[in-house]
């Protein structure tokens, strides 16, 4: 048998501490995470710090160890397909979305990727998860009731103008939720007697229109339906209905904290946004979507801006104020 000398044991010593060092020093992959918006990110700062506190609290520090990938169709639904197969490119762990028209561009571009959304109005019924408990793809996240949330909307600005007969409803048709978002406020029109005037917006040109048609229509009050459009639009949606001096219940904060509009009662989006970090955390962590359920809204708030009311003469009966968890006055 051959003998093994001392020199040739430290050698060998010598090259597996040398490749043990070399492997410890070797940099840990820095996750690349996605986040797919429809309209600017300028629009909606409050949801990206409150995204980014998620991270925050969960030890990630951006450009550390997170990188975000952010990108925005600046209000152009017809960009975001494009936007997601650029995320799929570059070959991001996970893709975050901020709305319906992102959550099913992503969904278009990859079945593999994991797709965490913030805030889905009716992910069953678009047919992005199997269901709530039990998403079963590579989609799952957070839901915003949107189809339950339009009733009760139609039922406070009842409260507020209690002789409105007529209320225009302006969305837009194309989003996934649009049919089951109508039909709850079909119902509570019913029970309110309550006629409705829907009309579309498809195209920021339409929003004038639109206007213009309540006005025509003899409307007494404004729904505001979820939209990208109007979202990227808010602050001229928010102009026409002071101009046409019309009541206005909006789906988002962001109209009446930023635009000035008059109320918003809906899910608090912001904690949406901080909570689709836990998902991202969790995922990065070796759960996959499929076995993570779809949560619901935890927050709600009702908003009212006594400023713009005193535009339009409006006076915010009691027993609504009370209500308001926030009132600008």
């Amino acid at each position: 048998m051959k003998k093994v000398g001392w020199s040739s044991i430290l050698v060998a010593t010598l090259v597996l501490v040398l490749g043990v060092a070399a492997e410890a020093q070797q940099p840990k992959k820095v996750p690349r995470v996605g986040y797919l918006a429809t309209i600017s990110l300028s629009i909606i700062p409050a949801r990206i710090e409150a995204f980014r506190q998620g991270l925050r609290e969960l030890g990630y520090v951006e450009g550390k160890s997170i990188v975000i990938e952010w990108r925005s169709a600046e209000g152009k639904p017809a960009r975001v397909p494009g936007l997601a197969t650029e995320l799929v490119r570059l070959k991001v762990d996970i893709i975050v979305t901020a709305g319906s028209p992102a959550t099913r561009a992503a969904k278009e571009a990859t079945n593999t990727i994991p797709i965490v959304m913030t805030n889905e109005g009716d992910p069953v019924g678009t047919g992005f998860v199997a269901s709530l408990a039990r998403p079963g793809g590579n989609i799952t996240g957070l839901s915003t009731l949107a189809p339950e949330l339009g009733g009760k909307r139609l039922e406070i600005l009842k409260e507020v103008v209690p002789k409105a007969s007529r209320v225009a409803v302006i969305g837009n048709s194309t989003n996934p939720d649009y049919a089951q978002v109508l039909k709850e406020i079909e119902l509570a029109a019913g029970a309110l007697k309550v006629k409705l005037q829907y009309l579309d917006v498809l195209d920021p040109k339409d929003i004038e229109t639109a206007f213009r048609a309540a006005a025509k229509g003899r409307a007494d009050a404004v729904l505001v339906l979820n939209s990208p459009v109007l979202h990227s639009y808010q602050t001229q949606v928010v102009d026409l209905a002071v101009k046409s001096r019309l009541p206005a219940m909006y789906d988002r904060p962001e109209f009446v904290k930023e635009a000035g509009g008059l109320m918003n009662y809906g899910v608090s989006i912001n904690d949406l946004d901080r909570r689709a970090a836990t998902y991202v955390d969790k995922i990065l962590k070796g759960r996959t979507p499929a076995d993570l359920p779809v949560e619901q809204p935890m927050r709600f708030e009702f908003i009212v801006n006594l400023k713009a009311a005193k535009q339009i003469g409006l006076t915010i009966p009691p027993n609504v104020l009370v209500r308001g968890d926030k009132v600008i006055r």
